[in-house]
């Protein structure tokens, strides 16, 4: 059950690197992160930056698409605070580039299940935690359609398609569903997009992170 001195929680979904690490380091000034990602280093280095800031972070170091595991983290987050204030869902899975009549099966399943269909399942997990008065957000990036975004470009469509249709259904009672389209960033995963691009001239990770901070609770 929920306790009555409970600390805001948010919990960050693909929180280890990118815009999900940048935004779990300036949201820990205000929240407890509940910080889950597959990679346990980065998910320590991660915690090393939030205590540093004097933040704090429980760390939970597994697979989106693992049903099992996210409905025990889920379970436990109730059990210990009885609810979340925030989730901030950053978790993808970017293929290589690459012709549609070129697909590989392995790396059509592994975004379908990482950026579709575990945002199908996390949704009805996590909306019952976040209440009437929590907050989601999801981060577009309209790809789909475009030469040789068929994987990413479609898979990350269904995920926002999802979103929209959960934002329209919860904006009179709650939780506020948020879809920010953030500034390009010098993120690994741009960069397996767009090799040899200029990354000087991108919008630096810990800048789009404020920025959008800013915009959801400025």
């Amino acid at each position: 059950m929920e306790q009555t001195n409970a600390p805001k929680i948010a919990l960050v979904t693909g929180a280890s690197r990118g815009l999900g690490a940048a935004l779990s380091e300036l949201l820990s000034s205000d929240y407890h992160i509940v910080a889950v990602a597959r990679t346990t280093g980065a998910l320590e280095e991660l915690d090393d930056r939030i205590q540093a800031r004097g933040g704090s972070a429980t760390l939970a170091p597994m697979d989106i698409t693992n049903r099992d595991a996210m409905a025990q983290l889920c379970r436990s987050i109730y059990e210990r605070w009885g609810k979340i204030d925030l989730w901030v869902h950053t978790a993808v899975h970017a293929t290589a580039l690459t012709p549609a009549d070129h697909i590989m099966p392995k790396d059509w399943d592994k975004s379908l299940a990482t950026n579709a269909i575990a945002t199908g399942i996390l949704i009805p997990y996590i909306s019952p935690l976040l209440g009437q008065s929590g907050t989601a957000v999801f981060f577009d990036d309209p790809k789909a359609g475009e030469k040789l975004y068929g994987v990413y470009g479609a898979t990350k469509a269904t995920q926002i398609a999802l979103a929209r249709s959960w934002q329209k259904e919860t904006e009179r009672m709650g939780p506020r569903v948020v879809i920010a389209e953030p500034a390009p960033m010098p993120t690994a995963t741009r960069a397996r997009f767009h090799p040899g691009e200029d990354r000087a001239a991108l919008t630096p990770t810990m800048d789009v992170a404020k920025t959008l901070i800013e915009q959801l609770f400025g």
